[in-house]
């Protein structure tokens, strides 16, 4: 399998959306009831991208991967409130990508992205309540830091985890 990394285009967006959302529904299935993501589909996401990448584009990074000329991931870097942080605000994958190597294959190259912004270093929120997305982190060399928050997923709270990553 020969994976290709490239930066997004604008012509991405929709199919970036649409895979944002069959992810998320996917890596979240155990946490929020099904109606959470009918209610907001995947044009809703693509929407959304299309929205966000309009005004974060100078200052924000979005890489998207390639199988066979098919879209199967993506990841999205920028600066972060954290203080001297960059953040890794989300890798996402094709369901039957996850555990193919793709995402290892993104979030290497995540941080080198990160380490280009200069930053001491990395972080990222992962729900407190996701020991595969959590395992993921920490074989890529991520640790909890300790810091917490409550932030909303379809308008619902929950509980996140901060990892950092040293750059």
């Amino acid at each position: 399998m020969t994976v290709l990394l490239r930066p997004v285009a604008d012509a991405d967006l929709i199919a970036v959306g649409a895979l944002h959302h069959r992810s998320r529904a996917a890596a979240y299935a155990g946490l929020l009831p099904p109606e959470t993501f009918e209610a907001r589909g995947p044009e809703a996401m693509s929407a959304w991208w299309v929205e966000r990448w309009k005004w974060e584009r100078e200052s924000h990074l979005m890489t998207v991967a390639e199988v066979d000329g098919e879209l199967a991931g993506f990841t999205y870097v920028g600066p972060s409130e954290t203080d001297r942080a960059a953040e890794l605000y989300a890798i996402h994958l094709e369901p039957h990508r996850v555990g193919s190597g793709v995402g290892r294959e993104l979030m290497i190259n995540a941080l080198a992205q990160l380490a280009a912004l200069d930053a001491e270093r990395a972080v990222l929120w992962v729900l407190a309540d996701n020991p595969v997305a959590r395992r993921f982190y920490e074989r890529g060399g991520w640790t909890p830091d300790g810091a917490t928050r409550v932030a909303p997923i379809n308008d619902r709270p929950f509980s996140q985890l901060r990892y950092t990553h040293p750059l």
